[in-house]
């Protein structure tokens, strides 16, 4: 019976599928974790360009860069995903969904007012963010799940901007270099 199977199923006989199947999952392997990488670094970026128009205000970003952060004036109300987005990027600590509903509530007047559950649809967003590798999720000191976007360690976007907004002269902790 082992010798019908193996005749009727040519990928059997071939020795070279097993190689293929190995070499194909250590490449995805590898893409995903460039993914990743490039993920953390485009939330990097992002939240240094947010954190550089809090110090300086928005008329020193290009409208281009303020398309990239999903800000034109082409929508008249931003879309759930894009305020959650948008919050988790300009907060300066994890949030809770709690946190979050109220900070989507006080930027964004009526937005979740459609929502049946406002708190579960900030959840769910969030959740989907961390699925994106757009955000990462974790438990705080008192056990309850937090969220914040992933930016890389050390950036930029990590330091305290406020500080040197007195200090116009202070460097970037960390050059933001094309790649």
């Amino acid at each position: 019976m082992s010798s019908a199977t193996t005749a009727t199923n040519p990928a059997a006989q071939n020795g070279h599928v097993d190689e293929v199947i190995r070499s194909a999952q250590h490449e995805l392997t590898q893409l995903l974790r460039q993914r990743s990488e490039l993920m953390k670094r485009i939330g990097t970026v992002k939240q240094t360009l947010v954190c550089l128009e809090k110090v300086f205000g928005q008329e020193v970003l290009t409208p281009e860069v303020l398309r990239l952060l999903g800000r034109t004036s082409t929508r008249k109300q931003p879309g759930f995903t894009r305020a959650c987005r948008s919050i988790l990027m300009e907060a300066s600590a994890p949030l809770d969904a709690r946190q979050g509903l109220r900070e989507l509530q006080r930027k964004f007047p009526g937005l979740v007012d459609h929502h049946k559950i406002p708190l579960a649809s900030v959840t769910t967003v969030f959740n989907r963010l961390v699925g994106s590798a757009e955000v990462r999720s974790f438990p705080n000191g008192k056990g309850r799940r937090v969220w914040e976007w992933i930016a890389e360690p050390g950036s930029l976007a990590d330091a305290n901007l406020a500080s040197s907004a007195d200090d116009e002269r202070a460097e970037p902790a960390t050059p933001i270099t094309r790649q």
